[in-house]
Order: C-alpha cells, then sequence, then structure tokens
C-alpha cells in the first residue's frame, strides 16, 4: 500500500483469527484494532465501546478507518450505517460477520431464507460458550439456554481458517447442543475480498 494513507480495520474480534491470517500472509495490509466481541450481548454496551475505539483511532492514528462490523450489530435500524456516517468512516457491505465469511452483500440471507440454520465460524463459537456460562452464573438453568435456540435444525460450520476439527471439539464442550449439520470449507477468500473493498472504497475516498 505503499503511496497510500496507512488503513486502520476497527473490527469486531468475532473475525479475528480470519483477520490476522490474512494480515500474516501478506494478503491484507492494514492495522488491526479489535473490539470485543463479548460486547454484543448488550447493544449500548457495544455501542458505547465502539465509539469509544472510533475517537481513539481517529484522534491518535492519520490514516484511513475501515469499520468492520454488519449493517444489523447495533439493531434493524441502520444504527451501524448511521454510526459510520457520523465518524465518517466506510464500513464494510455484510449484514453481519457470517455475511463477512459468505462474501457480505446479503449473502447470509440467502443462504437462510427459514432462518432455521445457526452459521457458525470460529471466533462465534466461543461467544456462546462465554454467553452460556453468563448466563449460568445469572442462575438462568439449562432449558432455558436451550429455549434460545428452539426452531433451529442445527450449525452449519464454517471452516474459514482451515481448522474444522478444532472448532467441532470446541463446540461440543461448549454445551449449545445442536448437531453440526454441516462443514463448509469456505477458506478465507470471502473475507479477504469483503475487506479489499471496503478499504479500496475508504483510500479512492
Amino acid at each position: 500500500m505503499s503511496g497510500k494513507s496507512k488503513v486502520y480495520l476497527v473490527s469486531c474480534s468475532v473475525l479475528k483469527e480470519e483477520i490476522e491470517q490474512l494480515v500474516k500472509q501478506g494478503s491484507l495490509d492494514a492495522e488491526l484494532v479489535f473490539v470485543s466481541k463479548y460486547f454484543h450481548v448488550d447493544y449500548e454496551l457495544l455501542e458505547k465501546n465502539l465509539r469509544k475505539v472510533l475517537e481513539q483511532t481517529l484522534k491518535c492514528f492519520h490514516g484511513k478507518v475501515v469499520l468492520v462490523y454488519g449493517d444489523l450489530c447495533l439493531g434493524q435500524n441502520n444504527e451501524m450505517k448511521k454510526i459510520a456516517e457520523e465518524y465518517g468512516v466506510v464500513k464494510v457491505d455484510a449484514v453481519n460477520c457470517i455475511d463477512c465469511q459468505l462474501g457480505g452483500k446479503g449473502k447470509f440471507l440467502e443462504a437462510d431464507p427459514e432462518h432455521n440454520l445457526m452459521f457458525m465460524g470460529p471466533g462465534m463459537i466461543g461467544f456462546f460458550k462465554r454467553m452460556k456460562e453468563k448466563m449460568r452464573d445469572e442462575g438462568v438453568d439449562e432449558a432455558a439456554f436451550a429455549n434460545l435456540f428452539s426452531g433451529i435444525k442445527g450449525i452449519v460450520l464454517l471452516d474459514t481458517c482451515g481448522n474444522a476439527d478444532k472448532c467441532k471439539d470446541e463446540l461440543e464442550k461448549s454445551g449449545i447442543g445442536l448437531r453440526v449439520l454441516e462443514t463448509r470449507k469456505i477458506g478465507l477468500e470471502n473475507v479477504k475480498q469483503v475487506l479489499l473493498e471496503a478499504i479500496e472504497k475508504a483510500t479512492s475516498s
């Protein structure tokens, strides 16, 4: 990216494994700033921390900032797009993190039109495991946790980082209680394309 200003990705840590691999293999030239995926349980908490990170990044670094969050990550009313506009940053063209892994532009909605599958990449497994532990600590029983997934047929595991066996093992230990129906070895190409398109938009503006 010589001759261009440095790019900073402000991303949910749910995509940390994929993004770090892309940088390591030389497919992505960007500085990385991750916001904890565990804020996702509370829109207000996520917005507060995301604003803090964006303000700090824009204040301390001279370069283009790309927001790696989906349209729905702060609610159903374009809240995330509004934040991107407010701070003058480019956001990836994706509905959510799963959409990033599938190639963005709403492919997630096409992949599960009946909304009865749970797509799961490496970063989401830890999220649900932590969520279950937190709910248990707050006195929520197994039946109530299982009820969160009522109507879900099972999991479609997205193998983005080539570690499907490890992911399956972690899923079994997570206590989510859903069967893996299918494993899709999709690799990093989709995430890379979504990020590069947003970076191109940011650096050409």
